[in-house]
This record gives C-alpha cells, structure tokens and sequence, in this order.
C-alpha cells in the first residue's frame, strides 16, 4: 500500500503520537510520500527523520497508486488537504491533532486501530460535495473549489455591502449585511453555524445560504437543493470586496460577477464503522452535557 502524509505544523504533544504513526507505517511496508514542508517541519522541529518514498507539493507529484492521503492536524489542515486530493479522488484521513475536528475525526488514541482497519479495508467512504466558484471577468472566468464554503465579505469599508442573488436566474434577495456564506452540507458545521446556520447532514444534497449580520432582522438562512446555480453581485463602497473560498481569499472589484454550482466531482473522506455524523455531533459540540450532574 501507498499513502500520501500531508501536514502543516503539529502541536508540541503529538509529537510521540506522529513518531508512533511513521513507526507504524515503517513496520507494516505501507510507502509513505510526505509533503515536501511537512518533511523539513518535523525534521526541524521534532527531530524526527522518517524513512519516506518520496515528497510532494501538489497531486500531481505522487503516483497514481496512491491509496490514501492522511491529513495530520484539524479540520483547516484537511481544507488545505483537499486541494492536494481534489480532483484525483483519492480519499482523505483526518487524523485529529489539534481541538475540535469535525472532518478530523480519528483522535490520537485511535490511529493504530484506525491504521489497521484502512489496510483491511474495514473502513466506510463518504462521498462529501463540493462547491465550484466561477469568477467571471469581462474577457475569462477563473474557476476556484471549495470542501466547506465560499464567503463574500465587506472589504475596504466598514459600511455593509449589498449582494444581489439568484437561483437559476431568479431574483432571491439582496442582501444588505457584512457577507454571505454558500456553504456544503459539510460546511454546515462550520461558519455558517456560527452565524446561525442550519446543520446538514453530509449525504443531504443542499447548500444553506447563511448571510452575515444582515441589516433586516427577518432575513434568514435557506436550504437550497444543490442541483441549482447561485449568482451573486456585490455593490458596496470602495473598489473591492473579500472572496474566501475554505481558507483562501483573494480582494475582487465589484465589477465582478460569481457564479457558484455544484462542483462535477465529490472528495472522499474515510470514517471509522464505530464513527458516525450523529455521535459526532453529540461529541464535538457536547449535545445533553449537563454540568449539573
């Protein structure tokens, strides 16, 4: 077996955690192809100098045998992750060395267990959608992907900023607030839960549009089924407004039209058969705690 181990930085204590995992990988021949800054961080700064098969910086650098990409951190590392995944389809493991966790959903204590169920294959493949973004200029379109959501937001001034959306060409709402969020069912628990969203279930086959401090206190959230195309225009002060597409932005002038649909291809994420989206939910964002007892 080939797998593709990809990180950015570790938390000081998983250190043991990660010496055990390439230990592990080096006693089972599983080929190991580390992410070339991921490499020359732990050898830095853990001091730790693993046997690889190879490094890479982009999917286009590991072979096409490759099984599995395991994302070493928290959810933001398994965002970055994706773009390394997208379109190649080869499935990701979120191994969870940071807090919460959502995507990385396999905990430290749980990695030579998970190791050997992924070799045998006891493993489920959940299929989770993406968003594609068209940024459309006046001579070319730029296309962007993204796992969890695309964001508009005010940009060069503190005034809020108008945007004008529709489905399928038909006028919506224009929002008048700080921003907007189109987000996957994966991205449900995200920022659009923050801002008040609905949760999703993964397999649900929707996006929730979740504005960001809006102006009208009557101004909602909605599920929309993810077969229709959202269009968005933004008017606002200034020359500029921020495009966030997961956990990359970039300044775009308001001349600028997005066209956002459903992307034609999905990213595969592997979970444990004892793991589920309900009993993470209840664990991650502790559902029934009660200190009182």
């Amino acid at each position: 077996m080939k797998i593709a181990l990809y990180g950015l930085t570790v938390n000081p204590d998983f250190t043991d955690e990660l010496a055990r995992l390439l230990e592990l990988l080096k006693e089972k021949q599983i080929e190991n192809f580390v992410y070339r800054p991921f490499l020359e961080y732990i050898q830095q700064e853990c001091n730790l100098f693993p046997e690889v098969s190879g490094v890479f910086e982009n999917g286009e650098d590991l072979p096409a045998d490759v099984s599995y990409i395991f994302s070493l951190g928290g959810d933001g590392t398994l965002l970055k992750s994706f773009t390394v995944a997208q379109k190649i389809s080869i499935p990701l493991v979120g191994i969870n060395s940071g807090r919460l966790g959502f995507l990385s959903d396999i905990s430290r204590d749980e990695i030579e267990c998970a190791l050997d169920d992924i070799i045998s294959g006891n493993i489920i493949i959940d299929e989770r959608t993406v968003l594609e973004l068209e940024v459309v200029h006046n001579d070319h379109s730029d296309f962007h992907y993204a796992l969890n959501e695309i964001t508009v937001t005010k940009l060069d001034s503190s005034s809020m900023i108008n945007i004008h959306a529709l489905i399928n060409n038909e006028f919506l709402n224009t929002y008048w607030a700080d921003g907007l969020i189109v987000a996957t069912p994966t991205g449900s628990t995200a920022y659009s839960l923050s801002v008040g969203g609905p949760i999703l279930t993964p397999d649900s086959q929707n996006f929730v549009i979740s504005p960001i401090a809006p102006h009208h206190l009557t101004v909602r959230p909605i599920v929309v089924p993810d077969h229709n195309l959202i269009t968005l225009r933004v008017e606002g002060r200034g020359l500029h407004f921020l495009t966030s597409v997961d956990s990359q932005s970039e300044a775009i002038y308001f001349s600028v039209l997005l066209m956002i649909r459903k992307a034609s291809f999905n990213v595969k994420t592997v979970r444990l058969k004892d793991h589920n989206f309900f009993s993470t939910l209840r664990n991650k964002l502790m559902w029934g705690v009660d200190k009182r007892n």
